[in-house]
């Protein structure tokens, strides 16, 4: 897929500056967060009137999980690396060095902060149609594979389904600040640590775990 071009290419490439990047620059730039923020709410916007129009059968729990699966850190990381937007972010040395261009938050911020920046370089439809182009498109895969439910009720499900204990989660691990938190989770199941979930928030993560979970506990 081609990237639409930017009418400001400043626009363009704030929303690939991560803010390690700012302390190795003498260049007056401005990291990707307030286009993330922008971008974020953009595309829950987005998602989520075309999924009410789109699937007026589906109730509010089941829109809300399938909007969950559509803009989770992983989806949008998964997004972000076949657009190759891994390759034109701006990093520290150091975030290069422990392959900050492969990893999901990352990734995740740069696509919401792309969104972000194409909002106010072109506008609300040039926004929409690109999201149509790559997020939206995984609508019918999710519906296709019967993957509605959210992450933790599908383990909660399979653990019952088993006769074992219910999964615990806990938070083993929180970084960056306040206001751009990223949490990671352990689910543990039988009180053996069944898997891992990094996220922006501890449901996020939770579910990731769970997903985590699912796989290597099915895979047994």
């Amino acid at each position: 897929m081609n990237l639409p071009k930017f009418k400001n290419p400043a626009l363009f490439n704030q929303a690939f500056t991560h803010r390690s990047y700012l302390n190795e620059t003498r260049k007056k730039v401005e990291s990707n967060e307030r286009l993330e923020f922008l971008g974020d709410s953009i595309l829950s916007f987005v998602v989520s009137e075309h999924l009410f129009t789109r699937y007026p059968q589906f109730d509010e729990g089941t829109l809300t999980n399938l909007r969950s699966l559509l803009v989770n850190t992983k989806s949008l990381a998964e997004s972000a690396k076949s657009l190759g937007f891994g390759d034109l972010l701006r990093l520290s040395r150091g975030e290069e060095e422990s392959k900050g261009r492969q990893n999901q938050s990352l990734l995740a911020d740069c696509f919401e902060a792309y969104v972000g920046a194409l909002f106010l370089d072109q506008g609300l439809t040039v926004a929409q149609s690109f999201l149509e182009k790559t997020i939206l498109q995984k609508i019918d895969i999710i519906i296709t594979k019967k993957t509605l439910k959210d992450p933790k009720s599908l383990l909660q499900e399979y653990v019952q389904s088993q006769k074992l204990i219910s999964p615990i989660y806990k938070v083993v691990n929180e970084e960056g600040p306040a206001h751009a938190k990223i949490f990671t989770v352990g689910v543990y199941v039988e009180e053996k640590l069944a898997g891992r979930g990094v996220g922006k928030s501890k449901q996020e993560a939770e579910e990731q775990a769970a997903s985590a979970a699912l796989e290597k506990l099915r895979e047994k």
